[in-house]
């Protein structure tokens, strides 16, 4: 089903999500190209939430990490010959 985008209502839109639930596939249109479609998601569909710490102790920085070698700066500034 192709849906021109122009104010869709609430209820047009709810009408829209159950019809993409039970398996249609429902593109969106703008000027009559298509801008978007309507999938239903499945439960893998869904990322959880990332986690921090999981590298936490097992990952060190060098404490001259941040500190480049004047051979390699060189290359990033004129020199006179």
């Amino acid at each position: 089903m192709h849906v021109n985008i122009h104010h869709p209502s609430e209820k047009h839109m709810a009408e829209l999500v159950e019809r993409a639930v039970a398996g249609e596939e429902i593109i969106f249109e703008h000027n009559g190209e298509p801008v978007a479609k309507l999938i239903p998601l499945k439960p893998g569909n869904l990322k959880h939430p990332r986690q921090g710490g999981q590298w936490k102790g097992k990952v060190k920085i060098a404490p001259d990490f941040d500190e480049l070698p004047d051979s390699f700066m060189a290359a990033f500034r004129p020199e006179k010959v």
